[in-house]
């Protein structure tokens, strides 16, 4: 009988952890690894598992995640976030997936499923602005999977095939307006900084307008973040705050750098333009995407072509 290993990696998450771990109590193996933790953390973690490893606790969270990864006994391994739950769904086609011992059309093993993420973001499940699907490479052969560790939001590289699930993980993501800007500022946008220069990128100061616009343009209309309401439109605001960051970060790793000359205020107002330009377009854009009489829609095209 093929048998599953659930692996999660936690710190300080005590008013979560039991309900993730209540999520996970059918899987025939949990492996808890403890990054340190100073509250309760551990406590709950004891009455689901004895199979509990404490290790530092690392900013590279996913260091961590494979190092739980190689205690695991299962035939697969389910990857789980202290913040994050497995609804009965997912359970049954998880179970019902395993069972089947599967295979592609062609005979060859999967090694592999991508699950869908439901966010819970300020209380609210964001359907739109880029949160979901979300999916997320979690389920693996043992032994076929592993995190990379350049990048905190580095997903699992599987060998061999892989396939999708339909039934979601639920993540309760950020509590708090707070908790957003710590974890971004503390942990996501040095590293997303870091990745970047060693990528090669060259600095441009235009960019500390060019990074946030583009971000809120792609969360908030082209993603339709406008769809999720209000939640949506702090949102988009918010990841374009942290593309400012990461910018910023860049900004404090390259010394300060100041490349601007005597036409400084002039190519400002110019990447304004620009960016209003944009916002325009994309506001018009989605807007009549909502128009369904085709002689309004038609209309609204026109007018909107002779205004520009």
């Amino acid at each position: 009988m093929v048998k599953l290993s659930v692996v999660i990696s936690a710190f300080n998450n005590e008013d979560k952890i039991k309900d993730c771990l209540e999520s996970v109590k059918w899987a025939d193996e949990i492996v808890f690894v403890d990054n340190s933790s100073t509250d309760k953390t551990l406590d709950v973690a004891k009455k689901y598992t004895s199979k509990i490893f404490s290790r530092p606790n690392n900013k590279m969270l996913n260091i961590n995640k494979n190092f739980g990864f190689s205690k695991a006994e299962g035939d697969w391994i389910l990857s789980l976030d202290s913040d994050e739950r497995v609804t009965p769904e997912l359970k049954k086609e998880i179970v019902s997936i395993l069972d089947q011992r599967p295979k592609t059309k062609d005979q060859r093993p999967v090694n592999g499923y991508w699950i869908p993420r439901k966010n819970i973001i300020f209380g609210k499940w964001m359907q739109h602005t880029g949160w979901y699907p979300d999916h997320q490479l979690r389920l693996s052969r043992n032994g076929k999977g592993r995190f990379e560790e350049k990048h905190v939001h580095e997903m699992i590289k599987v060998e061999g095939e892989t396939g999708y699930l339909k039934n979601n993980i639920t993540h309760y993501n950020y509590d708090s307006i707070m908790q957003f800007l710590s974890k971004m500022a503390n942990i996501y946008a040095p590293n997303e900084a870091e990745q970047k220069i060693a990528n090669g990128y060259i600095f441009n100061w235009r960019d500390a307008i060019r990074f946030p616009v583009g971000e809120f343009l792609s969360r908030f209309f082209a993603r339709e973040g406008y769809r999720d309401g209000f939640h949506g439109l702090m949102l988009s605001i918010l990841m374009a705050f942290y593309h400012f960051i990461v910018f910023a970060s860049i900004w404090e790793m390259q010394k300060f750098n100041d490349s601007t000359d005597d036409k400084f205020l002039e190519e400002v107002n110019s990447e304004l333009d620009k960016s209003h330009q944009q916002i325009r377009f994309w506001s018009s854009k989605e807007r009549i995407k909502q128009i369904k009489n085709p002689f309004r829609k038609a209309l609204s095209i026109l007018i909107d072509k002779l205004s520009w």
